[in-house]
């Protein structure tokens, strides 16, 4: 891949990447720090990349080996899964779809990594099954798995019987769209 198309197509990945690594990290200034973290390892990994494969699909897989490398050195920080601490300090929205949106965020964290991962890659990143089997470095049918159950856990959790609709009306799962709107956010 020539220079100007790696940066050019590195470049268009960011915000994927973003979106990719808040589903990691809840703090937005960390998965920022793991984006650039990873657009450093790839940009110097340029030469490794093979032209005519998934070029999303390789950023991907830096950025959760980063996030995981990172992940197993902080071990010893605070954890703050329920977010108290952290919503403590913030001001709660005036507004009810903020609100709505804060609540599937933070169900959407409670849910297991696993789950999650696979959930954004699938519903939110729009990958395959089979490209987010590659990224996760696990079978198809285990994603497909993760997938199912942590749309199911988000529905037991909010008691949204409108998310129990699957297909949404542009065809993806409604989960998907509201996964979305989450780590994009």
């Amino acid at each position: 891949m020539a220079a100007p198309d790696f940066e050019h197509d590195l470049v268009g990945a960011i915000s994927h990447l973003r979106a990719f690594a808040r589903s990691f990290a809840n703090d937005p200034a960390r998965a920022d720090d793991l984006v650039q973290e990873t657009l450093v390892k790839a940009w110097n990994s340029r030469d490794s990349f093979t032209p005519g494969t998934n070029f999303r699909a390789w950023l991907f897989t830096i950025l959760r080996n980063v996030y995981f490398s990172q992940h197993r050195k902080l071990r010893r920080e605070v954890d703050d899964p329920d977010e108290q601490y952290q919503n403590s300090l913030s001001v709660p929205p005036e507004q009810h779809g903020h609100l709505d949106l804060a609540d599937f965020r933070t169900a959407l964290g409670t849910l297991p990594s696993d789950q999650r991962e696979a959930l954004v890659l699938v519903g939110a990143e729009g990958f395959s099954y089979e490209e987010a089997a590659e990224i996760c470095g696990c079978a198809v049918g285990t994603i497909k798995s993760r997938v199912n159950r942590a749309r199911n856990r988000l529905v037991e959790i909010l008691g949204d019987p409108d998310l129990k609709g699957g297909q949404g009306s542009s065809g993806g799962h409604v989960a998907d769209k509201l996964v979305k709107d989450a780590v994009r956010g």
